[in-house]
């Protein structure tokens, strides 16, 4: 199973700034749908039946590097992981690149938290759920590690894979 789905998208004319960089809000959206297009493409979960079932899940932190700029009409590729799941939140990690994947652009990672839709408090994660998270799970080192130091580790490997 791919514990790290990646995706193409377009930067946007409509979601840049006067300089033609993709607007650091929109960042937000292109990492969001990018990771709900991932669950749908390559584990056939749809969030909606979730939702039917009354589960739901809310952003309960970002954390984001914009390390270099996305520009208008660029192809940028977007892989996400998880890389926490217990009961209480996922914690999800995406990184924006280049295609050629050669330049990391933004990091970002989001805590999503549990919620029953019915009520809108927390809720602990279903067994099943538990389950198939664990099972798409990245081995992770920098899962209880600061997001500093994951960014940094992310650079070098970069640096490393050009030869710099």
């Amino acid at each position: 199973m791919n514990k790290e789905p990646q995706s193409v998208y377009t930067v946007r004319f409509s979601d840049c700034d006067l300089f033609g960089h993709l607007n650091n809000a929109r960042y937000l959206d292109y990492f969001l749908n990018a990771r709900e297009d991932h669950l749908k493409s390559y584990y056939q979960l749809d969030l909606a039946t979730y939702y039917l079932k009354g589960i739901g899940w809310v952003v309960g932190s970002h954390e984001i590097n914009y390390l270099k700029p996305a520009k208008y009409n660029e192809e940028v590729s977007i892989r996400s992981s998880l890389i926490k799941a217990n009961d209480q939140y996922l914690l999800v990690e995406m990184q924006m690149t280049n295609v050629e994947q050669t330049a990391l652009k933004a990091v970002i990672w989001t805590r999503f938290i549990p919620v029953n839709v019915k009520t809108g408090k927390r809720e602990s994660h279903p067994n099943d759920f538990m389950e198939f998270a664990k099972g798409i799970e990245l081995e992770n080192k920098f899962a209880d590690a600061s997001f500093k130091d994951r960014i940094l580790a992310l650079m070098r490997e970069r640096r490393n894979a050009v030869g710099i």
